[in-house]
């Protein structure tokens, strides 16, 4: 069973196309009543017409069963429509938080495939909705109805009706286990293979610099032909299926036409139920053979139904709440131990320091210390597992996303811009964003003449991923956009990483910015020159703090010269902090 939650944002969507469910039944029922239109018109033609000989009465039968056909068919149309907008209403209801999900997953644990199968889920629930799908099951409810009509002409074609209508159900069935396994097999072979190719696509360069796009090619090759297989074996198994179905009814058929043609030979019947109950027993199946025709696609949205109801209960929606003032005072970490998303493992254990408006801290550590594990909690991305981090003395998860992200500026090791014009990935993409702030933030990166050299300046455009760009470039563009609007809290990840001497400079006097007007900047390093404009240091080991304080203090303790190897390729004026994972350069 699903937990109130999921029940209240599923019946959310489907409460809003409720109106229009109903609507579609109230129609199915009159098409299905104006599908007896020709049943009873051959009965009429056959007993009425024929023996009398009577074109009047022919012409009249004929005239009203075309205005019958003209309302089905116009039915019909509408019934399609309404089932199209009612997939569109669905999507509409639940793309937000499907999208919400999508960008949020990464940061709860391993995301599978290319991490847009919700978004594929959500595409395979609508496609059903507005196909043909839905009419089947709508009309099924008709066939008892036939089946007695069936009946009344004769016990035994209502029998004959009976059967045809359990071998179908059995069918039904049978398309049902043996579509189940394959349906999930395909999907996920498809993650896989869809994984790959987006891994391909990110590391293009890499692949054609070292030779491995063969080998990645080889890889993909494998996980497509598992997955072409599995779709194959799907639509094998459907298709045969649906062909057995439709060649058994129309067997039917003919099997109700001759035993039809026995009864007139033993006067139990007329002539015209001959043709009228061959119609009306094929259409009291054809409800049953359009579900196994569309049993595949049923299979499908039901399966990505079932795990978008999964995703709405393991990332529910975030509440709002009480909107808090904009921090002006302090940061606090206090006992923080923080686990990467999906694992137990912890990376960073116990940490605990205070940083006050005004304050720079670099943190420094080997490689694999914890130090962009820390930072990412710092910032709200990571939840710590145990402890808290405050601002303000408000937990951060007292805060929206949304209200946080205005006093939080973080430059990640990987700087990632989006697709748009360059003014718009400082402004964060925020709608009409004052090109003030845009210009300042610009301004205090140290990137605003860089930005001018652009072919159309602010308004350049760039490609997804910063394309078009160099990577110092993308990383003084990112330094820029986490300036905006002049955030409290400041982070930058290995932000030299990418950077030239000019770079450099314009870095140290944006970190000194944000410290003079009252902010609070955290600074992860290598590289001492990032340092230049911190006063603390937080010195990281093994997921601890092994130090915390002045700058010069902890430097002093930590850093120690390298011993100098026989042959020296190395400037010897170079001295190494290995243990801090620092090198001073000259």
């Amino acid at each position: 069973m699903s937990n109130g939650r999921e029940k209240n944002e599923i019946a959310a969507a489907l409460v809003r196309c409720k109106t229009a469910f109903l609507g579609v039944a109230v129609m199915s029922g009159l098409v299905n009543i104006l599908y007896l239109t020709g049943s009873f018109y051959m009965l009429e033609v056959y007993d009425r017409v024929i023996p009398s000989r009577s074109v009047p009465t022919l012409v009249g039968l004929s005239i009203l069963a075309l205005v019958l056909y003209a309302f089905q068919g116009v039915l019909e149309a509408i019934r399609s429509r309404i089932l199209a907008r009612v997939g569109a209403a669905l999507d509409e209801s639940l793309s937000g938080r499907v999208f919400d999900i999508v960008v949020r997953a990464p940061l709860k644990g391993a995301v599978p495939g290319d991490g847009l199968l919700p978004l594929r889920d959500l595409d395979q629930v609508r496609s059903f909705l507005s196909g043909s799908g839905p009419s089947a099951f709508f009309d099924l409810p008709w066939m008892p109805i036939y089946i007695g009509i069936c009946f009344l002409f004769h016990p035994y074609i209502g029998a004959a009706a009976i059967v045809g209508t359990a071998i179908l159900a059995g069918l039904t069935f049978l398309t049902d286990r043996a579509t189940k396994a394959p349906t999930q097999a395909a999907t996920g072979h498809g993650l896989r293979r869809n994984g790959l190719a987006e891994a391909g696509r990110r590391n293009a360069e890499v692949l054609a610099a070292m030779g491995m796009q063969e080998r990645l090619a080889a890889r993909w090759a494998v996980a497509n032909r598992d997955y072409m297989d599995a779709h194959q074996s799907v639509a094998d198994v459907g298709g045969g299926f649906g062909a057995g179905s439709k060649v058994f009814r129309m067997a039917l058929q003919s099997g109700v036409l001759a035993l039809g043609a026995w009864l007139v030979i033993h006067n139990e019947a007329t002539a015209g139920i001959i043709i009228a109950g061959s119609i009306l027993v094929s259409r009291a199946l054809a409800p049953a053979e359009l579900a196994i025709g569309n049993w595949k696609g049923f299979v499908a949205a039901r399966q990505s139904w079932r795990r978008l109801n999964e995703l709405f209960v393991k990332l529910p929606a975030g509440m709002q709440p009480h909107a808090l003032p904009a921090p002006t005072q302090a940061v606090m970490v206090e006992g923080v131990s923080i686990a990467p998303p999906g694992t137990p493992r912890l990376v960073v254990q116990d940490v605990s320091f205070v940083l006050k408006a005004g304050q720079g801290v670099g943190v420094i550590g080997p490689s694999a210390s914890g130090k962009s594990s820390l930072v990412r909690a710092m910032v709200g991305v990571w939840p710590p597992v145990r402890g808290k981090i405050r601002i303000d003395g408000a937990a951060l998860d007292q805060w929206s996303s949304v209200d946080l992200g205005q006093h939080i500026g973080f430059l990640p090791q990987e700087v990632e811009l989006f697709a748009g014009t360059v003014a718009e990935n400082i402004a964060r993409f925020e709608p009409n964003a004052p090109s003030d702030f845009v210009i300042a933030a610009a301004r205090a990166a140290g990137v605003h003449d860089l930005v001018l050299r652009l072919p159309e300046g602010y308004d350049s455009r760039i490609g997804e991923g910063g394309a078009g760009l160099s990577a110092g470039q993308r990383q003084r563009i990112g330094l820029a956009r986490a300036l905006y609007r002049d955030p409290f809290l400041v982070v930058l990840d290995e932000p030299n990483a990418n950077l030239d001497s000019e770079g450099e400079n314009a870095l140290t006097q944006a970190i000194l910015g944000v410290r003079q007007r009252g902010g609070i900047c955290v600074v992860v390093a290598h590289r001492p020159s990032a340092l230049a404009a911190v006063d603390l240091i937080l010195m990281m080991a093994d997921g601890r703090a092994q130090a915390f304080g002045p700058k010069d203090e902890v430097l002093k303790r930590v850093l120690r010269p390298a011993p100098a190897p026989v042959p020296a390729p190395t400037d010897p004026r170079q001295v190494s902090a290995k243990g801090a994972g620092l090198q001073e350069s000259a």
